[in-house]
């Protein structure tokens, strides 16, 4: 369903593989978190593979510096990005767990995150998937696709990609 959605979106193949970091480095225990702009840069540093955007799907607490938390993060323009199921489970706020729920909000971060990568800032439009949410339940409402003006920006990038192939 993930890879099925990221395609539609964005136009290109998905490949999912299951990799095995150690976070620790990365985890800061005054706030009991991990720093998602550490993890960031620790995948830059990996060696270069053929995908054109790579996204981690995590399962810890991010957060950056200036935010208690984040759902994820990305580099604006560039080819990597992080997201976390952690704060995306229904049980984080007292409720029953949804299967369902969490695969929705997973996918829709990583499109979110997938959209700064491809250049795209949050967007003011509140029917589109880069809008930019604080709360769980702002994920909940918002739709999986951006909306025209985001899905232009996308297309022209994918235009640009493949004139200079």
């Amino acid at each position: 369903m993930l890879a099925d959605k990221v395609m539609q979106v964005f136009g290109y193949p998905v490949m999912i593989s299951e990799c095995n970091h150690d976070l620790n480095e990365f985890y800061v225990p005054e706030r009991r978190q991990y720093d998602a702009n550490k993890i960031l840069h620790y995948l830059t540093e990996l060696p270069k593979t053929s995908a054109i955007k790579t996204i981690a799907l995590l399962r810890v607490d991010l957060f950056i510096p200036i935010l208690t938390y984040i759902f994820g993060q990305a580099l604006f323009k560039g080819d990597k990005g992080v997201v976390s199921i952690f704060r995306l489970r229904n049980e984080q706020y007292g409720l029953e767990p949804h299967e369902e729920l969490l695969i929705e909000r997973m996918i829709k971060v990583v499109i979110h995150e997938l959209g700064h990568t491809f250049g795209l800032v949050h967007c003011v439009n509140p029917d589109c998937v880069m809008r930019g949410n604080t709360y769980v339940e702002e994920i909940d409402q918002q739709p999986y696709d951006p909306c025209i003006r985001c899905q232009e920006i996308i297309r022209s990038k994918a235009d640009q990609d493949s004139a200079s192939e």
